[in-house]
């Protein structure tokens, strides 16, 4: 068998993106270890690997005993996957009637989940709570109905991308697929869920996933809709610790891993789907 040859671009373009991962990765890591050392440890050594003497878990105990993470983490987790839900179901049969069906003010709708990309969040989020606040909805004691008012502008907020998105993915689907289910007798929506979503997974996945972890770190929306402790999520909540301990850099890292850890593990496992959804919208595209 021939050796491959390794040619001297490819080598300086390994180089390069090694160099790249490290310094995305180091970072992550240097806050990590930071967050086992105590406050005075930091200041004094921060490069140290958190060892013997250096190694401590009291900010992780401070952080855990002053706040409830766990319930915090339960409110985020649902509020998340309920988003990524939604918008995957409402964004998907939106793309399906925008590709395959022809209506009037077609092209204007069209143009409108354009334009839904262009409007920051802030630019949205008075008008969207004044709303919510007539539906009584906003800050009540009741846990769904507060859950609720953090969902609808969130899944709002990211339906105009996930249907730019999943229109690209269906465009490219032949027509034979649908004509063939149609003669065997099939509707709109099970050709939606019978053929559409199960031919093009991936783009679903990749759609799902963005849409959960925006929804996570999402702390500007939370902080206007989830005043009550008991019912903030994990990014407001260390928000909140972190504001009232100044400056405790053991703790900020503490709070930092406890937010972005979840995140790298979701990754970790589903960077496969994002890897798949966004190399057949390259190859589709």
């Amino acid at each position: 068998m021939k050796k491959k040859r390794v040619s001297i671009s490819s080598i300086i373009i390994y180089i390069l993106l090694i160099f790249w991962a490290l310094t995305t990765i180091y970072p992550i890591v240097w806050v990590i270890q930071n967050s086992f050392k105590a406050k005075d440890k930091i200041l004094a050594d921060s490069f140290s690997i958190p060892t013997g003497e250096l190694f401590t878990l009291a900010n992780y105990r401070k952080a855990f005993n002053n706040l409830n993470i766990l319930g915090a983490y339960k409110n985020s987790i649902f509020i998340s996957t309920l988003v990524a839900l939604l918008v995957v179901i409402l964004a998907g049969m939106a793309s399906f009637a925008l590709v395959r069906y022809s209506f009037k003010l077609k092209k204007t709708l069209q143009s409108l989940v354009m334009a839904g990309m262009m409007f920051p969040v802030f630019a949205t989020v008075i008008p969207v709570f004044s709303m919510e606040a007539r539906w009584g909805i906003v800050n009540t004691s009741n846990w769904w109905l507060t859950m609720l008012s953090v969902i609808l502008p969130q899944v709002a907020g990211n339906l105009s991308f996930a249907i730019v998105v999943l229109t690209g993915f269906i465009k490219g689907l032949p027509v034979e697929l649908e004509e063939a289910a149609f003669m065997e007798g099939c509707n709109a929506f099970q050709i939606f869920f019978k053929v559409i979503v199960p031919i093009t997974k991936p783009s679903f996945a990749t759609v799902a996933i963005f849409s959960f972890l925006w929804s996570y770190n999402d702390l500007f929306t939370q902080m206007f809709y989830l005043r009550r402790p008991e019912m903030q999520g994990i990014t407001v909540l260390l928000n909140r610790l972190t504001s009232q301990e100044g400056t405790n850099y053991g703790l900020m890292a503490a709070a930092v891993t406890l937010v972005v850890v979840p995140v790298v593990i979701v990754y970790i496992f589903l960077q496969k789907y994002i890897i798949k959804g966004m190399t057949a919208g390259a190859i589709k595209g």
